[in-house]
């Protein structure tokens, strides 16, 4: 293994890219509405919108911008938290990882590049929009970057079963939604939410640490894969109720469940989000315990529908899952609020 150089710390980042009393102050408001959300206080919905991943400054704040306009007019029913995902997972470990690793996809990572990048990305969406965003919790030991910046956090099917992930969780003071395994074993989710909602001494970025629990830890369907590698969808009906009644034999704090339209839950076909979110919606009518217990939903979308390869330079289309265009999104969220 060779030491390439030192990253700054957190703090170093933070002190170059700080953000003002008024952009720290509508974070602090949208983080009380979201945990409203979570504890029952407040009925609105919870839409985690945008990319899949966020590679390119400026088509993601061109989506921010029209997300903003949509967000504003629908705002008595809907909380919009943008999906501003600056790391990518890889089923095989290799390939674009995200901003944080290549601000510029084609060139080669440049990770000090990639903190500045995706901190600037971040503060530019609080600032010129109002929009504390959502990120996926890919390393823990880069939370510290983005913390005064984030609402909202996701740890992904193939890290919840990983200790460091759960113990860190628990120190976060924001809502932090544990995704199912990609084995669709709920039992993994569930301890992955006690374990984040407990008590927890553990070691962070060279600090011995304590945390008091995280109340708004919660659980993400996003579908599941068998041992033939087929997906299978776990936002029906039955499957709702099934989580419910988890919960209720737990003794879990402030039940809830963010469903994701996507991933295995689509079979990653990004058009069957229409279908799956107008699904969702009707579950709720039907049954009152699920719709208490569905805070929202995950989409991805973006500025073109579906999905590029690196290299071809269609603006605001995506280069790693397909994504719902800015049109049909737009729509789609207009009709949830009308649902609502």
């Amino acid at each position: 293994m060779q030491f390439i150089s030192k990253l700054p710390s957190p703090s170093e980042i933070k002190a170059q890219y700080s953000i003002d009393e008024k952009d720290a102050l509508v974070k602090k408001e949208r983080d009380q509405e979201i945990k409203d959300v979570f504890t029952g206080k407040d009925s609105r919905f919870i839409l985690v919108i945008g990319p899949c991943s966020a590679d390119n400054e400026d088509s993601v704040l061109e989506y921010l911008s029209r997300l903003k306009v949509v967000a504003d007019k629908v705002k008595d029913k809907i909380i919009i938290i943008p999906r501003i995902y600056t790391n990518k997972p890889r089923t095989l470990g290799v390939g674009y990882k995200g901003m944080l690793y290549s601000p510029d996809p084609k060139q080669n990572p440049n990770i000090i590049k990639g903190l500045i990048s995706i901190r600037k990305l971040h503060h530019r969406a609080l600032k010129d929009y109002g929009f504390s965003s959502a990120d996926e919790m890919l390393y823990p030991q880069n939370h510290s970057y983005l913390d005064d910046l984030l609402s909202y956090v996701a740890v992904g099917a193939r890290s919840v079963e990983d200790q460091q992930h759960r113990l860190v969780a628990s120190g976060v003071d924001l809502p932090v939604g544990m995704k199912n395994p990609t084995s669709g074993d709920l039992d993994v989710m569930m301890n992955a939410i006690y374990a984040a909602q407990q008590e927890q001494v553990f070691e962070y970025r060279g600090w011995e640490c304590a945390s008091q629990g995280n109340p708004y830890a919660h659980a993400i369907l996003r579908g599941y894969q068998d041992k033939f590698q087929q997906s299978l969808a776990n936002y029906h009906y039955e499957d709702l109720m099934s989580l419910f009644n988890l919960y209720q034999e737990s003794n879990l704090q402030n039940p809830a469940l963010i469903v994701d339209t996507n991933h295995a839950n689509s079979n990653k076909n990004y058009l069957e989000q229409i279908r799956i979110t107008k699904e969702i919606l009707h579950s709720c009518r039907l049954s009152d315990d699920i719709r208490q217990l569905v805070k929202g939903l995950m989409i991805e979308s973006y500025l073109e529908d579906g999905a590029q390869k690196i290299g071809e330079n269609t603006f605001g289309k995506s280069i790693t899952d397909p994504c719902l265009g800015w049109e049909k999104s737009e729509r789609l969220i207009y009709e949830i609020a009308e649902a609502l």
